[in-house]
């Protein structure tokens, strides 16, 4: 019964955070509600038994996209600061063709959902049947970086051509550059306690991937959280341009020289070595994480703007810093 009530709690409680952030008429309100959201959405999909996507939704939906608003609205001097005018916001007065559109989908959708078996076969038998010749004991992990891991290395990939294209549309790489303005002393130590911790609790996550939830994309959001940390505090995280290539290239490079040696060691292109799988796999993995971290950062700086760049109408962001 009480897991009922607190289901129930969370399914309202994420319907009311969500009609907040549609209708918050101060940004910083809906930047502030939206992590709340993310947060109380890593909780339900917890309760979902799906403690990957929690982690990710904590890391990624809550962590890294709330500190990106939030350096967007200090950027567009929408902060805390220059608020406006409180107010009741009033929507678009919608049209019926737009209600009938919804009232159909919403109906639509329900009906997809409440079709699925409750039992579907799904491959759960399968994996579990060549677990043992995986090289790690948790199923997800086997599924992403063994059984199916095309589809990972083909992730990294889309991470390697997202930096590529925010970087080409800023115009300059500028990675290695502080950001502008001093940090203050609380950050400054703030930093000097949190990242040393923060990246023994990636390497944590990573080595736990092998028997439970976690693995490279969750450890390497967190390392991505210590690079972003680093550079707030006026801290360079690399000294080089070529540096950052090499990092963020490493996972996907790296994971296609593995599989290429493989071939041409007489196996086929995506087959693991049963006695090697586990060593190929960390490999793998640590080498995806490090690039992770790196895309995050990289990302996070190069869709930075500087405090004083005033982005209204048609003015373009600076090209370098």
């Amino acid at each position: 019964m009480i897991e009922l009530v607190l289901d129930g709690v969370l399914a309202l409680t994420l319907v009311a955070l969500a009609w907040r952030v549609l209708h918050a008429a101060d940004p910083f309100e809906a930047v502030v509600v939206f992590i709340t959201l993310g947060l109380v959405m890593a909780i339900a999909w917890a309760r979902l038994s799906a403690p990957d996507i929690a982690l990710a939704e904590a890391a990624i939906g809550a962590g890294l996209t709330g500190v990106l608003l939030l350096d967007t609205l200090r950027a567009l001097h929408l902060g805390r600061e220059n608020r406006p005018a409180p107010g009741r916001v009033r929507p678009r007065r919608a049209t019926w063709p737009a209600l009938v559109a919804t009232a159909l989908l919403a109906v639509v959708l329900i009906a997809a959902v409440w079709a699925v078996p409750r039992t579907a076969p799904g491959l759960a038998d399968e994996v579990s049947a060549e677990l043992p010749r995986s090289g790690v004991t948790q199923p997800v992990t086997a599924v992403l970086l063994n059984f199916r891991s095309y589809d990972t290395w083909l992730e990294l990939g889309v991470l390697l051509i997202a930096v590529i294209g925010v970087l080409s549309l800023r115009g300059s790489s500028g990675l290695t550059s502080p950001p502008p303005g001093g940090a203050g002393i609380v950050l400054s130590w703030l930093v000097r306690l949190l990242v040393p911790v923060v990246v023994l609790v990636a390497g944590y996550l990573l080595w736990l991937g092998k028997t439970a939830a976690g693995g490279a994309f969750q450890a390497g959001v967190v390392l991505g959280a210590a690079g972003v940390l680093l550079w707030l505090a006026g801290r360079r995280t690399v000294t080089r341009e070529w540096h950052w290539r090499v990092l963020l290239v490493l996972g996907f490079a790296g994971f296609f020289a593995i599989r290429a040696g493989l071939v041409a060691g007489g196996r086929l292109f995506l087959e693991f070595p049963v006695g090697w799988a586990s060593t190929l796999i960390l490999v793998i993995e640590t080498g995806a994480a490090v690039s992770i971290g790196a895309t995050m950062t990289a990302l996070f700086i190069g869709l930075h703007f500087p405090a004083s760049a005033e982005i209204s109408g048609g003015a373009e962001p600076p090209s370098s810093r």
